[in-house]
């Protein structure tokens, strides 16, 4: 079935390029992993995949299993081939905004969201970590193609970084836009911080959401598979290949899991240009969910 949005804003980056959907084809049963960055998404895209293969060895790497379509580091004909090549139901990833992705009625879409200091602290160290030599080669092939590159970030400073991630407010856009869609029926919103207060009810409910039925004596083992824990441990072997953009590979990546982190960082005043950038850009139903009120 068509998808129900065009034509959809362009989000192009020397990391990311949503042109990219543009050669996609859709199955109905496609489930679209949707998460502004450092909210959880491999999380998620282990859950899913995990679930997906509840019953069966996965077929390789969470990453290539349920591959990140808008990702400039993967050529577009490999991640279409192999998505073609699937013949069970698929999982994309994305962290392109609603208004940026098709919306396909026959799909299911999970968004994750995070406390905006918290995803800032995580992404903080992100970006400090990539590998500068892939940053380059990113970055030559994104002028390459026309991509815009603003100033580049100030990471050396987390105060200054922090006013330069409000000023962008790309993950307030990002929830918004999902936020629109709050009610349709296939539409799911999940917490980080319900994913570490109850990984199992989560994943019961994301299961529930996508009607895979999971055999109760299952659950302990895919429960234990998706912890922070175990994602770490087989990270670069089973969950993806993240040598190839950081420095230390998984145990970088996979950093802390942690919350809180900010109450050391961030002063008064950048807490309340938080809570002024983050009203001006959300309902308020939407701002109270991704705190955790």
């Amino acid at each position: 079935m068509a998808a129900t949005q065009t034509p959809r804003r362009e989000y192009r980056h020397f990391i990311f390029d949503n042109r990219r959907w543009d050669h996609f084809e859709h199955r109905p049963g496609d489930i679209f992993v949707c998460t502004p960055p450092k909210c959880g998404t491999t999380w998620m895209q282990t859950i899913v995949a995990t679930l997906l293969f509840h019953d069966r060895e996965m077929p390789g790497p969470v990453m290539e299993v349920a591959p990140w379509l808008d990702a400039r580091f993967t050529p577009l004909d490999v991640v279409l081939e192999r998505l073609a090549a699937q013949q069970h139901r698929r999982a994309i990833k994305t962290h392109t905004p609603a208004d940026g992705i098709p919306w396909y009625p026959t799909g299911s879409y999970i968004v994750v969201g995070r406390d905006g200091r918290d995803a800032f602290m995580s992404f903080l160290n992100h970006l400090r970590n990539m590998r500068p030599d892939a940053v380059a080669l990113l970055i030559e092939s994104a002028i390459a193609e026309g991509i815009e590159l603003g100033p580049p970030p100030a990471l050396g400073d987390d105060h200054e970084y922090f006013a330069e991630w409000l000023t962008d407010g790309t993950m307030f856009h990002h929830i918004a836009t999902f936020w629109e869609r709050r009610d349709e029926p296939n539409i799911l919103f999940v917490h980080y911080n319900d994913m570490k207060a109850d990984l199992e009810g989560e994943m019961r409910r994301v299961a529930g959401f996508l009607d895979i039925d999971v055999p109760e004596e299952r659950w302990p083992e895919l429960v234990e598979d998706c912890s922070f824990a175990s994602m770490k441990a087989r990270g670069d072997a089973e969950i993806g290949p993240f040598e190839r953009l950081f420095v230390g590979g998984a145990q970088t990546f996979f950093h802390k899991g942690t919350n809180g982190r900010w109450h050391d960082v961030l002063g008064a005043d950048e807490l309340a240009a938080y809570e002024r950038r983050a009203a001006e850009l959300l309902p308020t139903a939407a701002r109270d969910w991704l705190s955790g009120r």
